[in-house]
């Protein structure tokens, strides 16, 4: 067995801090550094200022991992269970024969065997996203404290002024796609990792236990679902820390493509420079996106013909920022994290809403335009191919650094919940070495030794948050709620209305209720292919012959699909908060809302089950 190793997270470096790595972090990036009122969830927020902190330390995800329980009744934390194993070094070496339980009494979704991946799907023969196989695993172990100098992620926009930093980050791209094909960091491989956790290609034996039969087979999926945020963290991980391995220089860091701000709502130019040399560029990327100055558009359809002007687009997507990052209750993560993904469970259970957009939209977006032969929106359409494009790793810095900022500056607070804490995940480190990881470990990024470059946060300011349209025609539903069981599940071929009755438990609540636990509207048995790219808006009381953008309160939210390369169908739900957005329209006390979807992607191949709304149970 190969002994634990000790790979050099704390190794001090001074040669190379270009002047785009500010000292101060992101946490001090409030505009203005003034301060900053917001209604969430019925409560008002002070936003201030505050010092970067070493992750929270404090905060109970981080605490010993036998002092967390789960916070379900009669469950035991299966880390109870487990015999201590000594953790020499940064990695504990699991290979010793040791064939623990991995489930225990609790459902954390387990690390896949890699031995055993295999092609995505029958209809994919050919298509083999599957790694090097390996006995060895390492267990992952958190550093005790921060490294002396943490990697700084700049904004992407910001290094191109930098051609210092932008000749490494060539350099590390070019010598990991001249890696070998069998060397587990090689560039192809890497893109790989993102295919075989999205695609299809991992799956886990389901244990004796609650009934149901050993050896069902369950497929992994890390989207939609409370994996999303710890998983993409943990590929980013691993992919800097090999980039940074390979030009030997250990405080390089990836670019975050800053979409949240106007300067970098373009496709950066550090990906686009030098189509002929730069290995940061991919030709599998819209061609109309790509021109120098189109802006993006965080509510893209998937389909282009926009006619809204550049600084409409941009107000927009302010707008949209907002709205997703502070119109919910800071305490519902299931909002932000997506729903629960327990063993068991089928995939899909529902994403969170900066998932939705802008992440899926970005992927769109950024991908071929699918609505043109051969309509596949490769590269970073469509999960399996998305990590081909070096781009792929700057927009899920930005995603990553949403969850920074969710917990550093806003009030979020990470999953308390076991089986999240327990879920793993196996990734090749930059010494070509099986590592286990988990997402309790990821949940502090010092500790991770990295950190972001301060950038202005534009959508914080109150100009922002969207305003009530009011309009002076409210829809008439199409199918009141009684019939709503004979009328659902339906197709979504074009724009329906359904009136949805508010319980009275929604409808009588306190300032201080509010802010504990938001109001969802929850949209359920959303089907439809997983390769068609599929789009549609919601709206709450406002003209379905009109609807209104993301600058107005009704605008509740969007369904937004990136597609996979098999055509299985996906099931799976929608749950947009709603409680700022009930009180900017003054139905707080409402019996109804009338609902209106508008499919803009996808029309007549999406099924829609049905309506309701609630509290959410993620408190």
């Amino acid at each position: 067995m190969a002994s634990p190793l000790l790979p050099s997270v704390t190794t001090s470096i001074a040669s190379f801090r270009p002047a785009l790595f500010p000292s101060k972090s992101q946490t001090n990036c409030l505009v203005g550094n003034g301060r900053h009122w917001f209604a969430v969830g019925g409560s008002r927020l002070l936003l201030l200022p505050c010092k970067a902190k070493h992750g929270d330390h404090n905060n109970p995800s981080n605490k010993n991992q036998d002092e967390v329980t789960s916070s379900r009744e009669g469950k035991f934390d299966r880390r109870d269970m487990l015999f201590g194993l000594g953790a020499g070094g940064l990695y504990g070496a699991a290979a010793a024969g040791l064939d623990l339980n991995r489930f225990a009494l609790a459902d954390p979704i387990p690390a896949p065997d890699i031995n055993k991946c295999t092609l995505t799907t029958e209809d994919l023969k050919g298509l083999d996203c599957c790694p090097k196989k390996s006995d060895i695993i390492y267990n992952f172990q958190l550093p005790a404290s921060p490294p002396a100098v943490l990697r700084t992620r700049p904004a992407a926009h910001n290094a191109a002024y930098h051609p210092e930093y932008v000749a490494k980050y060539r350099l590390a791209i070019a010598l990991m796609k001249g890696l070998g094909d069998d060397d587990p960091r090689n560039f192809r491989n890497q893109a790989n990792v993102h295919c075989a956790y999205c695609e299809g290609s991992y799956h886990y034996t389901m244990p004796t236990k609650h009934g149901i039969i050993d050896g069902i087979l369950k497929e992994i999926q890390v989207h939609s679902s409370w994996l999303f945020y710890p998983f993409h963290r943990w590929y980013l991980y691993f992919y800097e820390r090999i980039l940074a391995d390979l030009i030997q220089d250990p405080t390089f860091a990836l670019p975050f493509w800053n979409w949240d701000a106007p300067d970098g709502m373009y496709m950066p130019a550090i990906f686009e420079d030098d189509p002929v040399i730069n290995p940061l560029y991919d030709a599998n990327r819209n061609a109309k996106h790509r021109v120098p100055g189109t802006v993006l558009d965080l509510n893209y359809h998937g389909k282009d013909g926009n006619t809204k002007d550049d600084n409409t687009i941009i107000n927009d997507n302010l707008r949209t920022m907002n709205s997703k990052m502070l119109s919910i209750s800071s305490t519902d993560w299931c909002s932000f994290f997506g729903h629960p993904y327990r063993a068991g469970y089928q995939p899909n259970p529902g994403a969170g809403n900066i998932e939705s957009i802008p992440h899926n939209t970005v992927h769109n977006w950024a991908g071929t335009d699918s609505s043109l032969p051969p309509y596949t929106g490769e590269d970073m359409g469509v999960f399996y191919s998305a990590g081909r494009d070096p781009i792929f790793f700057a927009h899920h810095a930005n995603v990553d650094r949403m969850w920074y900022l969710w917990k550093n500056n806003f009030g979020g607070q990470d999953i308390e919940d076991t089986d999240w804490l327990d879920s793993s995940f196996l990734f090749y480190d930059e010494k070509q070495r099986l590592v286990r990881v988990t997402v309790r470990d990821s949940l502090d990024t010092t500790l991770l030794g990295y950190d972001y470059q301060c950038a202005d946060i534009p959508w914080i300011d109150p100009a922002y948050k969207p305003t009530p349209r009011f309009p002076a025609n409210k829809t008439e539903p199409q199918v009141s709620f009684a019939e709503l069981s004979t009328k659902f599940p339906a197709t979504l071929d074009s724009t329906i209305s359904v009136e949805v009755a508010r319980p009275e438990e929604v409808r009588n609540r306190s300032d201080v209720e509010k802010a504990k636990q938001e109001e969802v509207l929850v949209i359920r048995g959303i089907e439809f292919p997983a390769n068609v790219p599929v789009k549609f808006d919601v709206y709450v009381n406002d003209d379905a012959s009109s609807p209104s953008g993301p600058d107005k309160s009704e605008f509740a939210g969007s369904f937004v699909h990136v597609r996979h390369r098999h055509d299985h169908i996906i099931k799976t739900k929608l749950t947009l908060g709603i409680t700022r957005l009930l009180e900017d329209l003054g139905a707080a006390k409402d019996d109804s809302v009338v609902v209106t979807l508008v499919p803009r992607n996808g029309e007549g191949k999406i099924i829609i089950g049905g309506f309701s709304i609630e509290l959410s149970p993620c408190v």
